[in-house]
């Protein structure tokens, strides 16, 4: 049963691990979104600051394609987050079930062991008192014992009384 345990408690703790690395792969997305947004927001200022000024109409179409592609890459990251977001859900929610099914097996099993234990001390208490009659019982055989070996003793001697009598007549 304690082996029992011991792999519940592996389990939970790999599962532990498994969860903070989930965690914290989220976290380094979520520093990489900031860093794409802070990116993004140069690029604005910088194509704010460069329309102001006269540019070919090349340079123009250029930066519009490249923040075209950004956008792009920037929705196809949040799709990509999305989905983090909902393995990261539904890893939380079978971690959540998985941890009060153990919760569930434990309350089970310490009520079972804790029968076990009331039955042991229910055969122990029964044990005692049979053990308590058993010497009270021997006791009285020893003492009747004793008894029936002074007759015989007693018999004996009356028997041989009896017998140098009768040879005496």
């Amino acid at each position: 049963m304690e082996a029992g345990f011991s792999e519940m408690k592996n389990e939970l703790q790999s599962r532990d691990a498994l969860w903070r690395g989930i965690q914290l792969e989220c976290q380094q997305l979520h520093t990489e979104l900031l860093k794409i947004r802070q990116h993004k927001d140069m690029q604005e200022i910088q194509i704010k600051h460069q329309s102001s000024c006269v540019q070919p109409t090349e340079h123009l179409e250029s930066k519009n394609d490249e923040v075209l592609a950004f956008a792009e890459s920037q929705e196809s990251q949040r799709e990509e987050q999305n989905k983090i977001r909902d393995h990261l859900y539904q890893e939380e929610q079978s971690h959540c079930s998985e941890q009060e099914r153990m919760r569930t097996e434990i309350s089970d099993l310490t009520e079972e062991l804790h029968q076990k234990e009331i039955t042991i001390a229910t055969i122990m208490e029964k044990a005692s008192l049979l053990e308590r009659q058993l010497k009270m019982e021997l006791e009285i055989k020893d003492k009747l014992l004793a008894k029936q070996q002074l007759l015989d003793f007693r018999y004996k001697a009356v028997k041989c009384e009896n017998t140098h009598l009768k040879e005496m007549m």
